[in-house]
């Protein structure tokens, strides 16, 4: 098994693979380390494959992903993760943005201190206030939500694993956010962070939105979802279907007694559908219903998953 595997995912970035690969390459032949780069080709529109072929073709240890189209970060990870064959993955950007220089102590920290995925910490950031205020946001959140408490940047590129937590984690959708999360979600949790150098970007521009943080919210719900419902969605639609019901419910027996009561002591209370507290109570009933059978079907797909057995299996003796 190679030492490193380093799983570049790119998306137009012809400008800086050349010196990108000759600044891992020098870090790599110094410290001694077996190594292959798998440069993720992110369907770019420019000549980023071209040069890909070219660097494969004069450095063995270069190896290459062509997709069809931009799909995005994460299965561009999903699919180097499948490729790497080193005992320490190191993720990173294309953009020269992350220093390849990092990797021998991430690789220490991996194989020494027994991590099983350090992240990068960009504590000096070369980035705009439009773009680090929601990112600190963003963080504090993803730290409240994920348990790991530890963690400043999630989305830091710059990032270390062991091999077995790559090859027992699916990223998917746009998850790479949250590698930390799924990786704890996995049963891997020896997590730690590192202080790593952030450069200004050199060629090219940012190829991420303001959307990107909406979108990574919603992420981060549905992931906080599924880790904690997942496997038993009943526990919590038929929790709160059937407490909505019963709220309903009781709220209709007490339209109804009023009315009784009124009419007991002679009053004309009217209809019960006059009163706004019998639609409330009615739509409540309703709406618990609704929530509960959602509970029941999602918990019977559930149980019927192919996958619902799928547990992530350390040893076997």
């Amino acid at each position: 098994m190679l030492d490193i595997s380093v799983v570049i995912p790119l998306y137009n970035e012809e400008e800086s693979l050349p010196e990108l690969h000759a600044w891992i390459k020098r870090v790599m032949e110094a410290n001694g380390f077996s190594y292959e780069v798998i440069f993720c080709n992110d369907g770019s529109r420019d000549h980023s494959w071209e040069v890909i072929e070219d660097l494969a073709s004069k450095n063995p240890e270069v190896h290459g992903i062509k997709f069809r189209r931009n799909y995005g970060k994460s299965p561009a990870l999903y699919h180097g993760f499948e490729m790497a064959q080193g005992d320490v993955v190191i993720t990173m950007d294309a953009d020269l943005q992350d220093s390849p220089d990092e990797i021998p102590e991430l690789y220490r920290m991996i194989k020494e201190d027994g991590y099983d995925l350090v992240s990068g910490y960009k504590q000096k950031r070369y980035d705009p206030l439009s773009k680090t205020i929601p990112t600190k946001l963003f963080n504090a959140t993803a730290r409240k939500v994920s348990g790991i408490k530890n963690l400043h940047d999630f989305n830091c590129g710059l990032k270390a694993y062991k091999h077995e937590v790559v090859k027992n984690i699916e990223v998917y959708g746009e998850m790479h956010r949250y590698i930390p999360f799924l990786a704890k979600n996995a049963g891997f949790s020896k997590i730690g962070e590192k202080v790593v150098h952030h450069q200004a970007r050199k060629y090219g521009k940012t190829k991420f939105g303001l959307n990107r943080f909406v979108n990574g919210y919603l992420d981060l719900l549905s992931l906080w979802f599924l880790s904690a419902f997942g496997a038993q969605p009943m526990h919590v639609f038929g929790f709160v279907g059937t407490l909505m019901f019963f709220i309903g419910f009781i709220a209709a027996i007490v339209v109804g007694a009023w009315k009784l009561i009124s009419l007991a002591n002679g009053a004309n209370p009217g209809l019960v559908t006059d009163s706004p507290y019998f639609y409330i109570s009615l739509t409540m009933m309703i709406l618990g219903t609704q929530l509960f059978v959602a509970g029941f079907l999602g918990d019977m797909i559930s149980r019927n998953s192919q996958e619902r057995n799928t547990y992530q299996v350390e040893k076997t003796i």
